[in-house]
């Protein structure tokens, strides 16, 4: 007791603002952690440290002597397993840095109106089961994936969307590129997902779209070749069978930076119902 009240009684202002910043950044890393393919790993390394520590304590030499190798190789280990996964930490923290949302700048005004045309596209992508890739860059620069594909400079449009996945055509197979309301590119490659878990019944764009979002803070919109679903990519996170609605305003959520988190989970959550 008396040295709680020894520790309480040099506790100053600046040992209470070094608390608040660590749980501030532990906050963060585990915004960027929460339901990612690391998740599982967080779990095995978190079970790897209480072993080390009980081997400490029981004085398990030759245990305690393999794990604290393991630990020295583990983490340049740890370093690459997590590569995605830190490097989207530091952009997002680069983005944002200490002020919340609503504080930062809105983006420009004919963005809801491009939302609109693409939500438009798909319903007729979906009715006809054209397969279709839209990915809307948000704050990380795509320019190495865009320029992979063929430069258009258009405003966004339903009847060009449409037009640019008819198979056959030039333009079909790829993704198409949207950047601040315009479509910038079409016939774009992107990154494959090396997630082994997903479902087989997942194709290529699916894929992609899933992959392009766990290197990136990009929302891609997939439209399925066989069944005509809808679906969206965030985060790495894949949302199956949404209809143009819940898109149209998943988009909005998103794009416009609304600051009400509990409001846009409530509606993902919701566009899983009679899935």
């Amino acid at each position: 007791m008396g040295e709680i009240l020894g520790i309480l009684k040099n506790f100053s202002l600046i040992d209470f603002l070094d608390i608040i910043i660590v749980a501030y950044i532990a906050y963060r890393v585990m915004l960027v952690f929460k339901q990612t393919r690391a998740v599982p790993l967080i779990k095995g390394i978190v079970a790897l440290a209480v072993i080390t520590a009980i081997s400490e304590i029981a004085q398990l030499t030759t245990l305690s002597w393999l794990l604290n190798n393991v630990w020295t190789v583990g983490l340049l280990a740890i370093v690459i397993l997590f590569q995605p996964e830190l490097r989207r930490a530091l952009e997002q923290f680069g983005r944002t840095g200490l002020l919340p949302t609503s504080f930062r700048t809105r983006p420009d005004t004919n963005i809801s109106e491009a939302i609109e045309e693409v939500a438009k596209s798909t319903v007729i992508l979906s009715k006809n089961k054209i397969g279709a890739l839209i990915v809307w860059e948000r704050e990380t620069g795509m320019r190495d994936y865009m320029e992979t594909g063929i430069a258009i400079d258009s405003l966004v449009s339903s009847s060009l969307l449409i037009n640019m996945f008819i198979p056959k055509t030039p333009l079909h197979d790829g993704a198409v590129m949207i950047r601040k309301g315009r479509i910038v590119s079409a016939a774009c490659y992107l990154p494959l997902t090396s997630n082994n878990e997903l479902s087989t019944e997942l194709g290529t764009r699916h894929r992609a779209a899933i992959g392009i979002t766990e290197n990136t803070d990009a929302l891609a919109i997939i439209v399925s070749e066989e069944t005509g679903g809808i679906s969206l990519a965030v985060d790495g996170q894949l949302k199956r069978y949404i209809d143009s609605k819940t898109l149209a305003d998943l988009l909005q959520q998103y794009l416009m930076q609304e600051p009400h988190e509990r409001r846009l989970d409530k509606l993902w959550r919701a566009s899983s119902n009679g899935k």
